[in-house]
C-alpha cells in the first residue's frame, strides 16, 4: 500500500473536502455518492474552493458500489444517521487487505462499522474542519482547519501501526494536517466532549455559539455538560487530561461569534441531525455505566422529536 487508492462513503462536505484534495495530490479516488451531488461531479467533476485553492478535480463517483474496484482504503464519511443502510454497502468495496478508515462525529462509529466488516479492518479518525456543500458538485471550505488526528482504536499499541503511517504519509502528501496515534481513542473521546455539548446546545438554541457564550447561565450550564461527557468517558477508561474542561472552555471563547453546529445548520434547512450519535450517545453510555448526564437528558430531550427532519419553518397551528 504504498500509493493507495482511496474510496470514499460520501461525497459530501467532509468526504467530498479531503478526496478532491487527494485527487489533485494525483492519488486514485473515487466516490460512493447519490443524488443531485453524484450527476454533478459526473458532468462537471468535483470543485472546492476556500483556503486550500479553487480547483476542480474529475473523480470515480458512483451510486452503485459494485462499479468501483476494492479500495486500498475505504473512508466512511456519510452522516451517522445512514449507518443503517450505507455501512452495509462496505464489503462491495473492500477486498482482503481493505483499510477502513471511519471519519464519523461521535465515538460509536468505528463499533458500528466494524459490526459489519470486523475488527480488523478498521481504523478510525477524529477530524477537525469546516467545510459545507455550496451546491451540487462544490464544497466550500469556510474555515482553515484540515486536521485529522486517526491510529488504531481495537488493538492499540505502544507505537503507531504500519497502516496508519502509511495512510496518514499519503494525507499529508495531499497538504492535510494527518497526525498519527498508536491509540486513537482519546482523541476521538477530546472531540466528542466538546462537540456533543455544542451540538445540542447550539440546535436546542437555534443560535450560533457567540450568544450563548456571552450569557453567564448558558455558559455555565455547556461547561457542566462538558463536565457531564468527560465523567462518561472516564469512567469508561478512557485517559481525558485532568484539564479538559478548561481547555474547551478557552477553545469555545475563541470561536467567531457567528459559528454554528453542523447539527444546527441541518436542523434549521429541515435536514435529518446526528442526535444519536451525540447527545443520544452520551445517554445511552451514561446509563449503562451508571454516571448520571441531566444537562446531556434535557438537551437529547428537546431535539429527539426532530431528529427524522422536519420543514425548516413549520406551519403554525
Amino acid at each position: 500500500m504504498l500509493r493507495p487508492r482511496f474510496i470514499f462513503l460520501g461525497a459530501g462536505a467532509v468526504g467530498g473536502f479531503y478526496g478532491a484534495l487527494l485527487a489533485r495530490a494525483g492519488f486514485d479516488v473515487a466516490f460512493v455518492a447519490r443524488g443531485a451531488h453524484l450527476e454533478a461531479i459526473r458532468e462537471r467533476g468535483l470543485s472546492l474552493a476556500g483556503a486550500c485553492g479553487d480547483f476542480t478535480v474529475r473523480v470515480a463517483a458512483e451510486a452503485d458500489p459494485r462499479a468501483l474496484a476494492p479500495a486500498d482504503v475505504l473512508v466512511v464519511a456519510v452522516k451517522s444517521y445512514d449507518n443503517a443502510s450505507a455501512l452495509t454497502l462496505l464489503p462491495r468495496l473492500m477486498s482482503g487487505s481493505t483499510v477502513v478508515l471511519t471519519l464519523q462525529n461521535g465515538v460509536d462509529s468505528a463499533g458500528e462499522v466494524a459490526a459489519i466488516v470486523g475488527e480488523e479492518a478498521v481504523i478510525a479518525g477524529a477530524t477537525y474542519v469546516a467545510t459545507a456543500i455550496e451546491s451540487p458538485g462544490v464544497i466550500r471550505q469556510t474555515g482553515t482547519h484540515r486536521r485529522i488526528v486517526l491510529g488504531e482504536c481495537f488493538r492499540p499499541g505502544a507505537q503507531v501501526s504500519d497502516r496508519v503511517h502509511t495512510i496518514a504519509a499519503a494525507l499529508t502528501a495531499a497538504d492535510i494536517q494527518a497526525e498519527p496515534a498508536a491509540d486513537v481513542r482519546p482523541a476521538l473521546w477530546e472531540k466528542f466532549i466538546y462537540l456533543a455539548p455544542f451540538a445540542a446546545f447550539t440546535g436546542g438554541s437555534r443560535l450560533p455559539i457567540g450568544p450563548l457564550w456571552a450569557d453567564a447561565d448558558c455558559r455555565a450550564a455547556f461547561l457542566q455538560a462538558v463536565d457531564e461527557v468527560a465523567a462518561v468517558a472516564r469512567a469508561s477508561g478512557i485517559k481525558i487530561p485532568d484539564d479538559l474542561t478548561r481547555r474547551v472552555e478557552g477553545y469555545a471563547a475563541a470561536l467567531p461569534s457567528t459559528t454554528r453546529s453542523s447539527l444546527l445548520i441541518d436542523l434549521s434547512q429541515g435536514r435529518r441531525i446526528e442526535i444519536e450519535s451525540l447527545a443520544g450517545s452520551v445517554i445511552r453510555r451514561g446509563r449503562a455505566i451508571g454516571v448520571p448526564t441531566p444537562m446531556m437528558q434535557a438537551l437529547y430531550a428537546v431535539l429527539k422529536p426532530h431528529a427524522g427532519g422536519s420543514p425548516a419553518d413549520p406551519p403554525r397551528p
